[in-house]
């Protein structure tokens, strides 16, 4: 097992000559940010990330995402309805995403999740146990972590899980089109919790489903929340070769 990188693991030192060494760095660079500066993203910026993101591949260059940016009051507005919705399921648990989420996590996947956890949850001081803290930290989701601008990612209801897998491919250009420009990001499924939430205040249709959020901004460096990395599988744990 490798072990875990921190936020200035360094690239190779032969990184420089390869072809591929800007997008190694981008790689390596981006984590999930759980704590956003108030400073908003210029226009410009956006628009370069959701053009670069708009270059994605498709099944038959369908294309099925659809985007929904938030700044400023928008912002504040969905952040505040979030929150609201987040607080009654405290009371009356509850949630129907458009898309299942997982049905449990076993093996492998659920010793990543645990040891993700365990990384934040240390990295925050919250204690193992400490329920009251864990929901603290949970609720941290719908505050969108601060972040000025959240970005709700749906496909078209037809397409199903085929619309889904596209829009994936689409988020991960997104995460990486956004640390090429400075501006860091967390992909949120907790944000797909509530759909009619995301439905009322943005206005999506009945047409479209939502997949998932991403908050976006700047990164605010000195919150412990992003002083560590996760750790990524070596290829043997994910890649069979077969040969004959």
């Amino acid at each position: 097992m490798a072990a875990n990188p921190t936020p200035d693991t360094p690239i190779r030192d032969d990184s420089d000559a390869r072809p591929d060494a800007a997008l190694e760095a981008w790689l390596r660079a981006r984590h999930s940010c759980r704590a956003f500066l108030p400073a908003p993203v210029p226009r410009a910026t956006i628009e370069r990330i959701l053009t670069l993101a708009q270059r994605t591949a498709s099944w038959c260059n369908c294309q099925p995402w659809q985007v929904a940016i938030t700044e400023g009051a928008g912002t504040e507005r969905l952040r505040a309805a979030l929150q609201a919705r987040a607080e009654q399921a405290g009371v009356t648990p509850g949630f129907t995403p458009d898309f299942p989420f997982p049905r449990e996590y076993r093996n492998e996947y659920l010793a990543r999740r645990r040891e993700s956890g365990f990384q934040l949850y240390g990295a925050v001081g919250v204690a193992r146990g400490d329920r009251e803290a864990y929901r603290r930290q949970e609720m941290r989701n719908f505050q969108l972590f601060d972040a000025p601008h959240v970005a709700i990612i749906t496909t078209d209801e037809a397409l199903g899980e085929y619309g889904a897998m596209d829009c994936g491919g689409y988020v991960a250009n997104f995460l990486l089109a956004a640390q090429a420009n400075g501006v860091a990001t967390v992909a949120q499924a907790s944000l797909a919790m509530y759909p009619e939430v995301l439905r009322e205040v943005l206005g999506i249709g009945a047409d479209r489903r939502v997949v998932c959020g991403i908050s976006f901004g700047y990164a605010d460096a000195s919150h412990p929340a992003n002083s560590y990395r996760t750790r990524r599988a070596d290829l043997p744990e994910a890649v069979a070769w077969v040969t004959a």
